[in-house]
């Protein structure tokens, strides 16, 4: 539902509201970028979970990031103070939210006095869009549906505008990472064993398997990406010598998954990050519906292969090998 403003006046900022984790950031992107064609020369803004605004910023359309948890926000949902009954927000939150001409929000579109105070922040366009909307097809398609603008967006431009550009910092410290690590550069495949639900994770056993079978040739070299929340794998990886690296930041693990030969991991945050940032990979699944939440390559660079089978771990390490191979180009590239 939109709030329209009797005020007329010309679109320099707009903010996006959006409360989700990583992956459902990078299902988001094609709508970032519809909205920033549609308002070309704004700055187009997000507000976020503080480590995917910061991801943001600069490195897709989004020009500038804004922590979700600000103090801008809460005030929207306490009660104002005795500064004025008529006043609907407090001060502070008004002057935040009154410089943007336009703004998005996925967050609290069903809390009334939330839509009622930000509408009340700022003299702009405001209009609410439901957090992972409903709808047949993939997620993307039903924000772009939300924001009742995909009909006006060239589909090619659009996954242009959907990539996430790891910059030149990111790159060197993934190479600083890949150093220190002892691996490889030469067509580098980079496991992913982790996701932020347990249920969707394929064995982790399984994953070793995996990068047994794929460090076989001498042409090739396996590393495992892991996360705070994946600490607890790292004996199974060291145990038959795989590089691990961990305490990385996610624009570092975007450009290590540019520079790799492919990826392989779970219907995960970080397999959306990799795919966002143009690698080519496997992604494999379970319960979930590759048709709703399957990473997608924005542009012709990357190429995403998909293994479903639900019980996950009914599925073989070297059916994922095979599809590595293929989405590779070139067998003899990886294993012998």
């Amino acid at each position: 539902m939109t709030l329209e403003k009797k005020a007329s006046r010309s679109i320099r900022r707009v903010l996006v509201i959006f409360p989700g984790a990583l992956g459902d950031l990078m299902c988001l992107m094609p709508a970032l970028g519809a909205i920033s064609r549609r308002y070309r020369g704004a700055s187009v803004e997000l507000m976020a979970r503080l480590e995917l605004a910061r991801l943001a910023a600069g490195r897709t359309v989004v020009a500038r990031g804004h922590s979700i948890d600000a103090r801008e926000v809460g005030e929207l949902f306490t009660e104002p103070g005795a500064e004025s009954e008529q006043t609907p927000v407090s001060a502070n939150a008004r002057r935040f939210f009154a410089d943007f001409d336009r703004i998005y929000s996925f967050f609290a579109s069903d809390d009334g006095r939330f839509r009622a105070r930000l509408a009340a922040a700022t003299d702009g366009h405001v209009s609410f869009h439901p957090f992972r909307p409903g709808g047949d097809g993939h997620v993307s398609a039903a924000y772009l549906r939300a924001t009742e603008i995909e009909i006006e967006i060239d589909e090619t431009a659009l996954l242009v505008d959907s990539r996430l550009e790891p910059t030149p910092d990111d790159l060197a410290a993934a190479a600083r990472a890949l150093v220190q690590s002892k691996c490889g550069g030469s067509n580098l495949i980079v496991i992913f064993p982790g996701s932020g639900s347990p249920g969707k994770n394929w064995p982790a056993d399984k994953f070793a398997a995996l990068a047994s079978i794929l460090s076989k040739s001498n042409r090739s070299s396996v590393a495992v990406i892991l996360g705070p929340a994946e600490i607890s794998l790292e004996p199974i990886f060291r145990e038959p010598g795989v590089p691990i690296l961990k305490h990385l930041d996610l624009p570092t693990v975007a450009a290590i998954a540019r520079v790799a030969s492919a990826f392989v991991g779970n219907d995960s945050g970080v397999s959306h990050l990799a795919a966002a940032a143009g690698a080519s990979g496997v992604v494999i699944f379970g319960p979930t519906d590759p048709a709703r939440w399957r990473p997608v390559a924005p542009g012709a660079g990357g190429q995403i292969g998909i293994l479903r089978r639900n019980p996950i771990d009914s599925i073989e390490a070297d059916e994922v090998a095979a599809l590595v191979v293929k989405i590779c180009g070139a067998a003899s590239k990886i294993i012998h």
